[in-house]
């Protein structure tokens, strides 16, 4: 009887886990796709704010180059 109980509880804990974290992953999926960690605009005032003149050339291998390194 008591190891019924048990039994049960394990296996709603093990679901919750595994729920929680899909959820989760959903979630940070989203607002990463929405709020992108840095874009061109971003690199192009960072660029300007350090002394550089930006080329778009400039700018899109810098961008590639932080795309490659996150995958």
């Amino acid at each position: 009887m008591v190891w019924q109980f048990i039994l049960v509880g394990l296996l709603a804990l093990i679901a919750g886990v595994a729920l929680g974290f899909f959820i989760a992953r959903k979630y940070m999926m989203s607002y990463l796709k929405k709020n992108p960690p840095i874009n061109e605009q971003m690199l192009k005032m960072m660029m300007m704010q350090m002394g550089q003149k930006p080329s778009q050339k400039k700018i899109n291998q810098m961008m590639n180059a932080m795309n490659k390194q996150t995958k």
